[in-house]
């Protein structure tokens, strides 16, 4: 594959309403093969699964499929679905400019789009019940599109239930929802800015520089927010691209480093070797035989 294929949300109607719900088994068998496959979306993506079965693969990590679980996905992620086709449930999309009208910050405040590790959340019943009628609210108004208002309601109801996702991640009171502090607020625009700005700039001075703060002051945020750097939160940013590179595309290892802001190719395999602990060369054979040995593995 010679490049990890992105999908967009009405890129070329920005006019439409940027948003989207589907019920997963017709979208699954209609997208078979799309779905199958490693790709990313300039969108987000909220998958509910009503049953148990099978895996779904995010950035490299398999997560199995259990009765009424939700996988957040945030723009750029690679993911994709196994071969099981009879999975059930919602697929949600919707683009960041969706919430532009009345919340500009809210991907800042949601982590659900913003824990890597961990987008992957069980519901209990109370929270399946209150789920299932915020979509079957946000279903009547798309069937009634022309009616006062009906935009606004959908953006509530959304909102509405991305709170409800999001207490089910709240293990302690100081990570209680939205951005309650000046550091906890610097820290998730400092997350995007690094999303935006990896490629071309490495350095934790540059990251400093656009939040108006010391680099001191940066690096006492990321140690307060994450118990990291952020020369570490930079290197993990672009470790993970290098990956989903390596992985996922026939990219030769100096095209790879090009890509990533690397003039020097000895550079970046000393890097990467560094961070991975393996060089380029070898992380890719040994993704090669991960699948062939466990071919239902992308």
């Amino acid at each position: 594959m010679n490049k990890i294929t992105q999908y967009h949300l009405h890129k070329a109607n920005p006019e439409k309403l940027q948003f989207q719900v589907y019920d997963l088994n017709a979208y699954r068998n209609k997208n078979s093969v799309k779905a199958g496959e490693p790709h990313s979306h300039s969108y987000y993506q909220i998958i509910w699964f009503f049953e148990a079965g099978g895996t779904h693969t995010v950035d490299f990590n398999s997560f199995p499929i259990r009765k009424h679980t939700v996988l957040c996905i945030s723009k750029d992620q690679v993911h994709f679905f196994d071969n099981n086709l009879n999975v059930t449930g919602w697929l949600i999309h919707f683009n960041e400019s969706f919430f532009m009208h009345s919340d500009v910050d809210i991907f800042l405040k949601f982590k659900i789009f913003n824990t890597n590790k961990n987008p992957y959340y069980a519901i209990d019943p109370k929270t399946e019940e209150l789920g299932l009628s915020y979509l079957h609210l946000i279903q009547e108004e798309l069937n009634s599109r022309h009616s006062f208002g009906n935009e606004e309601v959908i953006r509530y109801l959304l909102k509405s239930f991305l709170i409800t996702l999001e207490r089910l991640q709240k293990t302690a009171a100081t990570n209680r929802i939205g951005a309650t502090s000046q550091y906890e607020l610097q820290f998730f625009i400092l997350k995007e800015l690094i999303e935006l700005n990896y490629i071309g700039h490495k350095s934790v001075s540059y990251y400093a520089k656009a939040l108006h703060i010391s680099s001191k002051t940066l690096s006492n945020i990321t140690n307060r927010m994450v118990q990291k750097s952020p020369s570490q939160l930079i290197a993990e940013r672009t470790r993970l691209e290098a990956k989903r590179l390596l992985a996922y595309t026939s990219f030769q290892v100096s095209e790879i480093a090009f890509r990533l802001g690397f003039e020097d190719v000895s550079y970046f395999i000393k890097y990467f070797k560094r961070n991975v602990g393996r060089t380029p060369k070898v992380y890719r054979q040994d993704i090669e035989a991960n699948k062939i040995n466990n071919p239902m593995e992308r």
